[in-house]
This record gives C-alpha cells, sequence and structure tokens, in this order.
C-alpha cells in the first residue's frame, strides 16, 4: 500500500495513474486533496507547519488504510502527506482509493480522511497576524470519526 510522508509537492495526476496501472477491475477511483487555506478560526494564515514523528507517523497511515481495506472491498490506497513549512493554496494531503465501484471508493476514501485528521501523529503549527499557534484537535472532526463507530480518545494531535 502505497503511503509516502514528505516534503516535496505531489502532482494528483500522476499519482493517481500509478495507483490505477495494471489494474483492469477498477472501476471506481475516489480521492480527496488537502490544501491550506488563509484563514483559521477566524485569522489569517500565513504559513502552516506540519511536523510528525518519522516512523510512528507511516506506521499510523498503514493501520488506517488496513482498517478500510478491512470495511470495504478495495483494490488499494494511497496516502500522501506533506510536512514541512507550507503556504496557503499548497497541497497537504492525497488520499485516493481504487475499488471495483464508487461506493465503496467513496466510502473508504472518507473513512481513511476522518480517520487521519483524528488519529495520525501530526502537529500543525501556524502563522497568523498575532504570532504562531499550534492546532488542536476539532470536535467536528471527532464526530466525523464517530459515525464510523470509533470514539476519538481526542489525545493524539490534529492532521
Amino acid at each position: 500500500m502505497p503511503i509516502r510522508v514528505q516534503t516535496e509537492d505531489f502532482d494528483v495526476s500522476t499519482e493517481i495513474a500509478a495507483l490505477r496501472a495494471g489494474q483492469p477491475q477498477v472501476g471506481a477511483v475516489a480521492s480527496f486533496i488537502g490544501t491550506v487555506r488563509d484563514i483559521n478560526d477566524g485569522a489569517g494564515v500565513s504559513e502552516m507547519e506540519l511536523e510528525h514523528y518519522p516512523g510512528m507517523t507511516e506506521k499510523a497511515l498503514e493501520d488506517i488504510v488496513a482498517r478500510a481495506k478491512g470495511r470495504w472491498n478495495i483494490v488499494d490506497a494511497l496516502v500522501i502527506h506533506r510536512v514541512g513549512p507550507l503556504k496557503p493554496l499548497d497541497q497537504i494531503v492525497l488520499v485516493a482509493v481504487t475499488s471495483a465501484h464508487r461506493g465503496e471508493a467513496f466510502a473508504a476514501c472518507e473513512f481513511i480522511m476522518d480517520f487521519l485528521k483524528t488519529q495520525a501523529p501530526f502537529w500543525k503549527k501556524e502563522q497568523t497576524p498575532d504570532g504562531a499557534r499550534w492546532v488542536d484537535a476539532r470536535v467536528t472532526d471527532d464526530k466525523a470519526l464517530a459515525k464510523w463507530g470509533v470514539v476519538s480518545d481526542n489525545a493524539g494531535p490534529a492532521a
């Protein structure tokens, strides 16, 4: 399963083409791309820096994808998450899921993203006009996770 944590940007078209390559059973690809916003919680954001714990982060992402594969009949999944300093409009994360049918691809993609937001060890620090601030997990992220029958311990950092 393709899992990458990297500082470099990614090309969505190239990544999805590689995920589908040689997989004639794929009838659906669902994807999500997260980007840096220029405003968060009412404050302007000039930069966001993402930190992670190497090794632990990749393992957490692998576990999240394995959970999705256990729930839905998907062919494959891809998670690319960037770390380091990012500016508004920069891509942060790509989640792509292939399956025979769209329903399973959509559900698994949303599931992976919901888990990633609450369970993956990433830490976000935003630069605002009032200075730097760490971004906490959101109640809405916990609610999104709950719809899958999972209660977040909210001890993990935000994604």
